[in-house]
């Protein structure tokens, strides 16, 4: 059983055909990664209608990419901002929890280079366990956990201020968080695309696969966040492998992919392709997992 991306056509507008033609290829499971980098609430009605694809193509919700927002982010240092933010983190929780999974994925970005946005850098640890304190207990009455996505310092890079490999990541902001709180309401997210940027950040992230509660397994060329299938970039998938294997993760194998970038001109070679290079990353974490003789 895999889980994929819903967004690997597109993150907006009706989901139905990217449902159907991934049920068909093979995956049963669908992380939902819709309308990530919005504002956009789900009302009831909108709830209901993709639990009625899921159903009809026979797909179960494994987790879901929690809204960062545009003007409403989730630890904006602007109260309405951060307000309305922790309205959107709940409106996935209750998505999630409707639909039958059991984690949304939040973004919490490490220190900044970016010029304008160095001055938030100070309050940054104390403004998310804020709003980390308010979500707690609603996320823990849907029996959702929140899970905290490794990630580098991309506002600077996409300012041309550094480049990736000069790049931050989060994993000592990540730390600080894990010790604050019970993993059984916080947990990780590891995406293996964003561990490879600029260089290799594996080894790092390895302490918080304790905690590891969904995946966002991914390729790209150390460059750029591309998506790739796995094997069609340079992450050691060995490593991660061995890494996926140790851990307490026992959900289906969940990749977050995108046609955007790779050479395929239809959906269905693309999910063909990459439901093979699934099955390949499986084999190796299942021959990590098995003892032996």
């Amino acid at each position: 059983m895999f889980s994929l991306t819903s967004d690997y056509l597109t993150d907006q507008g009706d989901a139905e055909q990217a449902l159907r033609l991934l049920s068909e290829v093979g995956f049963t499971h669908v992380h939902w990664c819709h309308e990530w980098y919005s504002d956009f609430v789900y009302s009831d009605n909108e709830i209901g209608q993709i639990g009625r694809w899921l159903a009809a193509y026979g797909l179960q919700l494994n987790d879901t990419h929690g809204s960062e927002g545009i003007q409403h982010f989730w630890y904006a240092p602007e109260e309405e901002a951060r307000r309305a933010g922790i309205e959107l983190v709940k409106n996935r929780i209750d998505l999630t929890a409707r639909l039958g999974g059991d984690a949304v994925v939040m973004h919490v970005y490490p220190p900044t280079q970016h010029p304008e946005l160095k001055r938030f850098n100070p309050w940054l640890f104390d403004q998310i366990r804020r709003s980390l304190d308010e979500v707690e207990p609603y996320a823990r009455a849907c029996n959702v956990q929140i899970a905290l996505e490794n990630l580098i310092d991309f506002a600077a890079i996409e300012a041309k201020v550094i480049q990736a490999a000069q790049a931050d990541d989060n994993a000592e902001l990540l730390l600080k968080l894990f010790a604050a709180y019970d993993p059984s309401f916080l947990g990780f997210c590891f995406d293996s695309g964003h561990a490879v940027l600029g260089r290799n950040r594996i080894e790092q992230y390895l302490p918080h696969l304790e905690r590891l509660a969904v995946l966002h397994l991914n390729d790209n060329d150390g460059r750029d966040d591309l998506h790739l299938p796995p094997y069609d970039g340079i992450v050691d998938w060995t490593e991660v492998a061995a890494g996926v294997a140790a851990s307490p993760y026992t959900k289906p194998l969940s990749f977050e992919l995108s046609l955007r970038h790779t050479a395929f001109s239809t959906p269905a070679a693309f999910l063909a392709h990459s439901y093979a290079r699934c099955c390949r990353f499986a084999d190796q974490v299942a021959a990590q997992r098995r003892p032996s003789t």
